[in-house]
């Protein structure tokens, strides 16, 4: 297969093309966070899972595109480039934080297709959607949404420490943020793919009954996954998360209670 198909090589990196892919892990990134994010998680993956890692808009090559304020827009936004290769392999959902949000709302668009159903969605690092508590920081001014920025160590410190490049990057951090923070789940049915929640055991801003709450949105099989760390625990322990996705996309999936690991 090409390294991209029309249409794709904006939305998506695909940092290791692989003839044996099985089955394709789209990665959403956190707010403020773009595709290079799962490039060490790619790296530990099988050569059966194809990892494309998402690039939203209005960052690094696409800088000049306006942002999206939106979680359900940008769901939308990637499902409608991702659906034509959705239809030709099984796909499976990864998103971070926010990028969890984007994942629940894309898993919805795909369950409605017929053909394209994801086969799982990894929601790391993010409350369940009936749990999302909003927030304000995407009203800060600069200093304060750097402040935040530097506790959750999410963000390059060198970035934060060059002014020139920070004015860059700070619009689509505070675009992202709006968009994690305003999105409200829409009532519905729970998805039908299964749903593995990984999470942080020293999260401030994910406590893991909040993370377990994922079980409550799917119809199918649920897991929980513990690490030890905070919110970015997937920078830390990439070898852990690569092998809970091995373990689900690659075996048979566990069904039953939730695990901790």
């Amino acid at each position: 297969m090409a390294p991209y198909a029309t249409g794709e090589s904006r939305w998506f990196r695909r940092f290791r093309p692989s003839r044996e892919a099985e089955i394709t892990l789209v990665c959403l990134p956190h707010a403020g966070g773009t595709a290079s994010f799962y490039l060490p998680l790619s790296e530990l993956l099988p050569p059966t899972v194809e990892v494309l890692a998402v690039q939203y808009p209005g960052r690094q090559d696409r800088l000049r595109e306006p942002c999206i304020e939106s979680v359900p827009e940008m769901a939308r936004a990637v499902f409608d480039v991702l659906g034509p290769l959705a239809a030709r392999r099984p796909v499976a959902l990864f998103g971070h934080s926010m990028g969890a949000s984007v994942a629940f709302e894309l898993a919805a668009l795909l369950e409605r297709e017929p053909g394209t159903p994801p086969r799982a969605l990894f929601a790391s690092a993010r409350a369940a959607p009936s749990l999302h508590r909003g927030g304000d920081i995407h009203r800060l001014d600069d200093a304060g949404l750097v402040a935040e920025l530097h506790l959750l160590s999410g963000t390059d410190t060198q970035i934060l420490d060059q002014h020139e490049l920070l004015q860059l990057v700070l619009p689509s951090i505070r675009s992202d943020y709006k968009a994690s923070e305003t999105y409200r789940a829409e009532p519905g049915a729970p998805l039908r793919c299964d749903i593995v929640a990984l999470t942080g055991e020293a999260d401030e801003q994910v406590p893991v009954e909040e993370a377990a709450g994922w079980r409550q949105h799917t119809t199918g099989g649920f897991t929980l996954r513990v690490f030890p760390g905070g919110h970015f625990y997937v920078t830390d322990h990439a070898e852990a998360v690569a092998a809970a996705i091995t373990d689900t996309l690659c075996t048979a999936p566990a069904r039953g209670g939730p695990t901790s690991g």
